[in-house]
């Protein structure tokens, strides 16, 4: 069975399918429908979840393995295969006809990969995967399906946007999802659930400070903390909203985590990179960071970023400018001794 991203919400709520095919070059469409099937395996008790990077592609053993394997107290188990290639290979091929064809009680096959072309779409695998359960595909969004995404997508935060908003807003992300997606969100945190007119995206969108916001993101990933605190004080003399600063200092944050989160679970570095498009001039620089960054200290910059956006809204007192200072210092640390 095969339905389109918008529609998976809706067949979950249906029912649990045996296997599920993801395949797409869109990382946002592609990471949040897997996180939605993900979503709904845990809340039908699927506790137990295997991880499987097919890399080399002598891997394919392991699904066999798993599919036959029982848990000791006979929970649900979801397996969670990646094929960043999109090309099983015969050994790859054979072993999805054989999953598919014995399917395995209590278990649920998660599988995401990149893009499929005509010939893996007729193939034996594809069909025998078709025939089994779900796949879904995911596509860049043009034209008037793009404009539907965005104005879904800010609904599901409580606000609306014009019809020359998303437009405008259309124009300036030129397809990119995954900046849509933060566009939206630097929008509610300004705004919160407000009504979105043109002015309001040109203003917040077309900020002249995303540069030097970014510049700040560059800075802490290398861990400079001089130019850092040169970057965050030049930001506050030209009245930037502290909020901004803060949006981008917790989105960067909460893609190191998950970077680190897949890198743990054995996910190859180029497939996590591609994922949250990491290209290659920042490659560097997240290395960098993620060697230097423990989880435990994303987590702790989380923590004072939650008491920042409360003291921007006045729930807490202090200074947010202050509070931002100090997220700068944590990201600067350098990694402990070993």
């Amino acid at each position: 069975m095969r339905v389109k991203p918008d529609q998976l919400e809706t067949t979950l709520k249906n029912g649990l399918q045996p296997v599920y095919l993801i395949s797409g070059d869109e990382p946002l469409q592609l990471g949040e429908a897997a996180d939605a099937i993900r979503f709904a395996a845990r809340q039908a008790d699927y506790s137990v979840r295997e991880v499987i990077g097919i890399e080399q592609g002598n891997e394919w053993p392991q699904l066999a393995l798993e599919a036959d394997s029982l848990s000791i107290f006979a929970e649900k188990k979801l397996i969670d295969l990646r094929l960043p290639s999109a090309k099983p290979g015969a050994e790859g091929a054979k072993a999805l006809i054989q999953y598919c064809q014995h399917l395995p009680a209590e278990t649920i096959l998660l599988i995401t990969a990149g893009k499929l072309d005509s010939a893996a779409q007729k193939s034996q695998w594809f069909q025998a995967i078709d025939h089994a359960g779900t796949v879904v595909q995911v596509w860049p969004l043009q034209g008037q399906d793009l404009l539907n995404w965005l104005q879904r997508r800010a609904e599901r935060k409580g606000m609306r946007l014009e019809p020359d908003a998303v437009k405008s807003l259309a124009a300036r992300i030129e397809g990119n999802l995954l900046a849509a997606a933060q566009e939206i969100e630097k929008l509610y945190i300004l705004h919160g659930q407000a009504k979105i007119g043109k002015a309001l995206i040109e203003d917040a969108v077309a900020d002249s400070a995303r540069f030097d916001v970014f510049k700040l993101m560059d800075a802490l990933l290398a861990g400079k903390l001089n130019r850092a605190v040169k970057i965050l004080n030049g930001l506050k003399a030209e009245g930037i909203a502290s909020a901004v600063v803060l949006w981008a200092l917790s989105r960067e944050t909460r893609v190191l985590l998950n970077i680190k989160a897949e890198l743990k679970q054995g996910t190859h570095q180029e497939a996590v990179f591609k994922k949250y498009q990491i290209w290659d001039k920042r490659k560097q620089l997240v290395q960098d960071a993620i060697r230097r960054l423990t989880i435990a200290k994303l987590q702790s910059v989380l923590e004072a970023s939650a008491d920042a956006d409360q003291q921007i809204k006045g729930q807490l007192s202090g200074d947010s400018w202050e509070s931002l200072f100090l997220i700068c210092l944590k990201f600067c640390q350098p990694a402990p001794a070993k």
